[in-house]
């Protein structure tokens, strides 16, 4: 049984998905600059976060210049991830993915989208480093999510319990392969591990956002919802959230879902 305190949002396709998405972050974003409370935004990255920032972009980009400046000045984010071994300035580095959907296209600086030093000599101390950021930023307002194939959120993989916080992950082999595309489609080119926020982070934002497009995820999205914390279905953990968002289309929930 799903739990009532999951609001569902549910469109035809992935693009009448993504404005339904931009509708409610545009409205957040806007209240948040003009009432001076910009909490900091929790990002992903992934094939199914480029449609969004995409459509993202071309809507605040569309702002009066003066309210576009001052999001610009008030803007902090921290993505969830990021590999282990790849310098920030590596094409294939969730630094440089925010570069090109977010960053540039908005015109942000890109000290204000933070990520963990994956190319850190010492990734299990950029972990600390980059918990205590979000600690001390308030921790994350929106948090934003993709849903893996494993079941796995930001690089939080199974089995995992809820109170594992930010560190360093050895990547499974059904996560390197769905990220394979990034890397000529070879698995044996993506990284062995990643610094992730852990769910205890994840769980602390205000609000969560998943976003499920696809019917490949149909089944790990039916599992999810199945669960009440599960620790080899980690999304699981988000039904216990008290302010959590489905942003799904019909392929990825199905004929028979709610």
């Amino acid at each position: 049984m799903i739990p009532d305190t999951i609001t569902i949002v549910r469109r035809l396709n992935p693009e009448q998905l993504m404005e339904a998405v931009v509708d409610h972050l545009e409205h957040r974003l806007l209240n948040s600059i003009e009432q001076m409370d910009f909490c900091p935004l929790g990002l992903a990255t992934g094939r199914t976060m480029e449609p969004l920032y995409a459509a993202l972009v071309a809507r605040l980009s569309a702002w009066p210049g003066d309210r576009l400046q001052l999001l610009r000045q008030r803007w902090l984010s921290f993505n969830l991830d990021e590999y282990v071994g790849l310098p920030p300035e590596h094409p294939r580095s969730f630094c440089s993915f925010m570069g090109r959907h977010l960053a540039r296209p908005l015109g942000l600086d890109p000290s204000q989208l933070l990520l963990p030093d994956g190319a850190s000599e010492d990734p299990a101390g950029a972990a600390a480093r980059y918990a205590a950021a979000v600690s001390a930023a308030g921790g994350i307002g929106m948090q934003l999510l993709g849903l893996g194939s494993n079941g796995h959120v930001g690089f939080n993989e199974p089995p995992c319990v809820s109170e594992v916080r930010c560190r360093v992950v050895t990547l499974s082999a059904t996560t390197r392969k769905q990220n394979a595309p990034a890397f000529e489609g070879s698995p044996n080119l993506v990284p062995l591990e990643a610094i992730t926020l852990g769910l205890y982070e994840i769980l602390a934002a205000n609000e969560i956002h998943l976003i499920v497009t696809g019917a490949s995820k149909s089944g790990i999205l039916r599992k999810t919802l199945d669960r009440d914390g599960d620790p080899n279905v980690p999304a699981s953990w988000l039904l216990r959230h008290p302010r959590l968002w489905l942003w799904v289309d019909d392929a990825a929930l199905g004929e028979e879902g709610p």
